[in-house]
């Protein structure tokens, strides 16, 4: 009994010896399959800090596995990289010429990958990174082995356009650093945005310090915040990275506080949201726990890398896997994963192809290589709200799926537009000025239908058909119409549609032009038929005194025709349209992320200003020629048109007014009241002026003298009227009868004169003659006869002298010559002052 269980004792031993050999053996018999990697443990990314022990983390996992590379084991061989590639040369070459030989290279921070990567192929080495974001390392062509389960800088691009396009942006501005990762983001999101339709407008780069395109990232200071404005910056920076005090920045927290508050991050989703057990059989929480317990404890906000440790964790287990993946085809070809060196590229080629396949959940998430060997993640959107971050969405960028939470917060109503937005506001006419100028033109346009009433119902009086009626009626109705001028001039796109425009432009350049051509043209006639008339010789002025009626009109319509003629050819050749100046964007009042583009409305031609020159100075010279003919006739005094001083002083007034208004109004063409003030005050004060220097002393003096009833009364006691012709010529004729009584009273008093002188000169000889001759010729005194009238002098040769006595002298007016009292000195006798040798001329 005794020995059986002896016996039985020592067969279960040997059982037990031989159950454990059969367990023990194969782990101490496996063989190891070395990595090496480079972790930054310090540098300008401490990646390593965290992603160090989640990486020791998940090999022994793995190892511990027997259905992942049965019979390998897998040993981490690590150095600190610091992030510096020139530490990073000397720990490769220590890597590659140091026993054992590495299967695969795991190098951390982008520029340290960049140098391992492009020195791999040399040695046949696969690259796995798991924190590098770099652009330029998705080249195939430079990096033929290289994968990373960092995703590439460039997978937040088409998180960003999808954004752009969900917020309906059209134009972005950037700013970036000019290192290699800032630049490759960014030549790659200036494509994806090209094709998206979306404008790039300012593109602004800095090396070392950003003083130039932000002047010294005074965000606060430049006040590039608020409403206005969304930044996007990358989503790696530790959560409370704006309350971390810089000596290099001058702002306090709470103004960054506030400068960044809204800001929006895209970050790669380096944890799997949802909680599914992926291939190492944990979730992305207990991985937490486990990796916190394995930190000892440490802050995860102060740990280098903590956000890329899944990362790391990942990328262990998708080298695993695809090492464990190679062990069949390797098999098939007689090759071993333990055979592989640096020359040996079938065992390289199989490794990439397992690589290149691989697809499995971690706990960063589902985990995939894109062809140029970069990890395709979800995207995680966040914004800024109240000082912390809040998820607002996810894109899943290899399905163009956006996951949005709807939860986004601005301080206006909703995400700003992509551009400041432009109002279009047009600018219309002051409707008091409109308005109150209107009421002075329908009283003008009153005034001139009273002045024309009183005109026409006067025509027959005397004193107002001396004044020429007719072209006063013209001046009336010209004043009446560039008054009317005044209401289509201040309708503007506030009043009518813009279709209907051209038509109120055509009625102010109408209504304008003839208004002149009457008003002016009228007083132009008169004032040039009087200086034509009275500033000419005698025999042209008895010529022309006799202007008919008719040639006033006709120079009138002459006048009227031109205008006529020009407005057409300018309507028909060039007609007029309506034009929008635009001026200076304004900035409303208020922090209002709009600016105000104002728009004037213009009446214009292609050859606006070719015309108004032909215009301006065709009538420009028409008012010299005006204001040099009254300055003429001012002193001069006709029957023939007897308020043509009146007229001299209304060109004067208007000759003054157009000639400062046409270029003021042009000058100021772009301020639409000061225009429109400025013209509509010079025709009111214009008519005005005319209208009560023409009109008004004719109405007072009809009214003062009642001279309208004297002409009735006159015509009632003759039984007839009176030609007015007959009229004319009876008052010249009594004009020129004054004229003549003027001429004979001045030659009268000569021959007066001259009369004295012959008798005083007589009389001296007569006394110088000796006395034998007077007595010899027994000649009588000298007696004079003295008439009652004062001027009374000798009769003519052939006339008999009368005596004292005769009461019949013979009166001056029988006389027809009185031209033999001129005779010279040498043909007067001594006797001339005898009575009976001595003329007398009688009146």
């Amino acid at each position: 009994m005794s020995r059986l269980f002896s016996l039985t004792l020592v067969t279960l031993s040997i059982l037990l010896l031989l159950l454990l050999s059969c367990c023990c053996v194969p782990a101490l018999g496996k063989k190891k399959l070395y990595i090496g990697a480079l972790f930054p443990m310090s540098g300008g990314w401490p990646g390593g800090q965290a992603c160090l022990p989640a990486a020791q983390m998940a090999l022994r996992l793995v190892n511990e596995r027997a259905d992942i590379l049965p019979g390998y084991e897998l040993e981490l061989i690590h150095y600190d990289s610091r992030c510096d590639p020139g530490e990073a040369t000397k720990l490769l070459y220590d890597l590659l010429y140091t026993e054992p030989i590495k299967i695969v290279l795991m190098p951390g921070c982008s520029s340290v990958s960049t140098l391992v990567a492009e020195a791999a192929r040399m040695w046949n080495l696969i690259v796995l990174s798991y924190g590098s974001s770099s652009p330029a390392l998705s080249n195939r062509q430079r990096f033929p082995t290289f994968f990373r389960t960092h995703p590439s800088a460039t997978l937040h691009n088409p998180t960003r356009v999808q954004l752009f396009q969900k917020w309906k942006w059209t134009k972005i501005a950037t700013i970036q650093q000019t290192t290699e990762v800032f630049t490759s983001t960014l030549d790659d999101l200036e494509e994806r945005v090209k094709e998206a339709g979306i404008e790039i407008s300012v593109r602004q780069s800095f090396l070392t310090d950003p003083a130039v395109a932000v002047k010294n990232l005074k965000v606060y200071k430049e006040r590039l915040f608020g409403k206005k404005y969304v930044w996007f910056l990358i989503g790696w920076y530790a959560d409370n990275w704006f309350k971390i005090k810089d000596p290099s920045i001058n702002c306090t927290v709470e103004q960054m506080t506030e400068a960044v508050e809204g800001h929006v991050t895209t970050e790669i989703v380096m944890l799997n949201p949802e909680t599914v057990r992926g291939a190492s059989n944990l979730t992305s929480q207990e991985f937490l726990t486990k990796l916190m317990s394995k930190l000892g404890g440490k802050n995860p906000e102060e740990t280098g890398g903590f956000q890329e440790a899944p990362l790391a964790y990942d990328a262990v287990w998708a080298l695993a896997l695809a090492l464990n993946k190679t062990v069949g085809p390797l098999r098939a070809k007689g090759y071993r994963l333990e055979d592989f060196n640096y020359n040996n590229r079938d065992i390289t080629a199989e490794i990439y192809k397992a690589m290149n396949t691989s697809s499995f959940e971690g706990v960063s998430g589902h985990v995939v290589f894109d062809a140029q060997g970069s990890r395709m993640a979800w995207t995680l959107i966040e914004q800024l709200q109240g000082g912390s971050y809040k998820k607002i969405g996810y894109y899943d960028s290899t399905k163009g799926n956006l996951s949005w939470y709807g939860n986004d917060q601005w301080i206006g109503s909703g995400p700003p537009a992509d551009q400041t937005m432009v109002i279009e506001e047009f600018r219309y006419l002051s409707q008091k000025l409109f308005v109150t100028v209107s009421v002075f033109a329908g009283l003008g346009i009153l005034l001139g239908i009273i002045c024309l009433t009183f005109n026409i119902y006067n025509s027959n009086v005397r004193y107002i058909q001396n004044s020429q009626p007719y072209l006063n009626n013209m001046t009336a109705l010209g004043c009446m119409m560039a008054l009317a001028a005044i209401f289509p001039l201040g309708i503007d796109g506030l009043h009518v549609h813009r279709r209907q425009f051209p038509v109120v432009c055509q009625f102010r350049l109408w209504l304008l032009g003839l208004g002149f051509s009457l008003a002016y043209g009228s007083m132009f006639t008169k004032i040039w038929w009087v200086h034509t008339v009275f500033t000419k010789k005698d025999e042209k002025k008895d010529r022309r005194k006799h202007l008919k009626p008719w040639k006033l009109y006709a120079t009138v319509g002459v006048l009227l025709s031109i205008d006529i003629l020009s407005l057409l050819i300018w309507q028909i050749v060039d007609p007029l349209h309506i034009t929008v100046e635009k001026f200076t964007k304004e900035a409303p009042k208020g922090d209002l992320d709009v600016l105000i583009q104002p728009l004037l409305e213009h009446c214009s031609s292609i050859k606006m200003n070719t015309w108004l020159g032909v215009v301006y100075g065709y009538k420009g010279l028409l008012l010299l020629l005006g204001i040099f003919l009254a300055y003429e006739t001012k002193s001069i005094s006709t029957e023939k048109i007897n308020d043509h001083r009146a007229v001299g002083m209304a060109i004067y007034n208007v000759a003054v007014l157009c000639m400062i208004t046409a270029p003021v109004t042009m000058i100021l063409s772009s301020q639409q009241d000061a225009s429109f003030a400025f013209a509509s005050l010079a025709i009111v004060f214009s008519v005005y002026i005319t209208l009560v220097v023409l009109f008004v002393p004719k109405m007072r003096r009809l009214i003062t003298r009642g001279e309208w009833q004297s002409d009735a009364q006159e015509a009632m006691k003759t039984g007839s009227s009176t030609n007015n012709n007959d009229e004319e010529k009876s008052r010249q004729l009594e004009r020129e009868n004054k004229e003549l009584e003027k001429i004979i009273q001045e030659k009268e008093e000569r021959v007066s004169e001259l009369r004295n002188q012959l008798c005083e000169r007589q009389a001296t000889q007569s006394r110088r003659r000796p006395s034998t001759i007077t007595n010899q010729h027994h000649s009588p005194p000298l007696t004079i006869h003295h008439s009652d009238h004062p001027r009374a002098l000798a009769p003519p040769p052939g006339y008999s002298v009368p005596l004292a006595s005769d009461p019949h002298p013979v009166p001056l007016s029988t006389f027809a010559n009185s031209s033999s009292l001129y005779q010279s000195d040498g043909k007067i006798s001594r006797n001339n002052c005898h009575a009976n040798r001595l003329q007398l001329l009688y009146k």
